[in-house]
């Protein structure tokens, strides 16, 4: 991805958030500015979805829930893209926090895509090879 250099004027508070952030994150200021310019861009496009750490990394998350996207898109395509099969599955949810996911996945396929794909790869004996203690042992 190409990048570009832009002079931005803001705030001492605003520097000093993004400063605390570069620390805790262990990145450059430049580096954090970007990505929480990029989730601001993705949350203003998509209301009702909202970005939390995990173990793998950032995520795009169903806001109000701890639910992340790719699970939401993994069920409705799995029920062969029916919305009411979805919201047979997700009683819990409102429609809006369902379409939200939904729209995610519409204006940022590629990024949910490659996500799928990578929990796709996770079969019992990958689990099995890269935790062995999660192996079943026979008594």
């Amino acid at each position: 991805m190409a990048t570009k250099a832009k002079g931005i004027r803001i705030s001492d508070d605003l520097d000093q958030a993004i400063t605390r952030e570069s620390v805790v994150r262990g990145k450059s200021w430049s580096a954090v500015t970007s990505e929480l310019l990029e989730e601001a861009i993705r949350m203003r496009r998509v209301p009702g979805v909202a970005f939390v750490d995990g173990p793998a990394g950032r995520r795009a998350v169903v806001g109000g829930t701890g639910l992340d996207v790719w699970e939401v898109i993994a069920t409705w395509r799995a029920g062969d893209d029916k919305y009411e099969l979805l919201r047979q599955n997700y009683p819990w949810l409102s429609d809006a926090q369902l379409r939200a996911a939904l729209a995610y996945y519409e204006v940022y396929p590629r990024e949910v895509d490659a996500r799928l794909e990578r929990e796709m790869q996770w079969t019992a004996e990958k689990v099995w090879q890269e935790l062995p203690f999660s192996r079943p042992r026979n008594r």
